[in-house]
């Protein structure tokens, strides 16, 4: 019974962490509607950290179909080879460890002042969890003169072991709602 409770709360504690708030900043000065073309400032995705079992060319891919199909939607288009592009993308991948501290009480007396009190002696675990979230970062920067002109960012927990097509999901889904918010309005 104790592990159902503590399962559930852990549950409920994890899940509110979930709906985290999309994060956007930008230049107010800039024209966005001038912005029509885009290309991939190198490197087109860091990792921090810069760690073998994080770095993948499969989620590299993943990140920057998604970059791509996002900017497509919002009518910037890939700049033509050999031209300069009105929008330099720089996206990051950011893991990090988080902990939470999970409190269980268990126990405890019933009854009331008429009827006397029962029950078992009251008792509180506390235990610390430890989970990864991942960030990822979407930079735009000015063609012209390499200024950062809009920056988005969405962090989710990190799944234990999904499946290729759900984390494929998974970035597309943020991606997109990173990207929710270009251009500014």
């Amino acid at each position: 019974m104790f592990g159902r409770i503590a399962t559930l709360a852990l549950v409920v504690l994890l899940g509110g962490c979930q709906t985290s708030q999309v994060n956007h900043d930008f230049d107010a000065s800039r024209d966005f509607g001038a912005y029509r073309s885009w290309a991939w400032k190198d490197p087109a995705l860091q990792y921090r950290p810069d760690d073998p079992r994080i770095k993948s060319d499969l989620t590299e891919q993943r990140i920057r179909q998604a970059v791509g199909e996002q900017l497509d939607q919002r009518g910037l288009r890939p700049a033509a080879a050999g031209t300069r592009a009105d929008l330099n993308a720089q996206a990051y991948l950011i893991v990090e460890d988080r902990q939470q501290q999970v409190s269980t009480n268990y126990g405890g007396a019933w009854g009331g002042p008429w009827n006397g009190y029962w029950g078992a002696p009251m008792y509180n675990e506390t235990r610390n969890i430890t989970y990864k979230v991942a960030t990822i970062q979407i930079d735009l920067l000015d063609g012209k003169d390499g200024k950062l002109v809009w920056r988005g960012s969405d962090e989710q927990i990190m799944a234990s072991s999904p499946e290729p097509q759900d984390r494929s999901n998974a970035i597309r889904k943020t991606i997109a709602r990173i990207l929710s918010s270009y251009p500014p309005r």
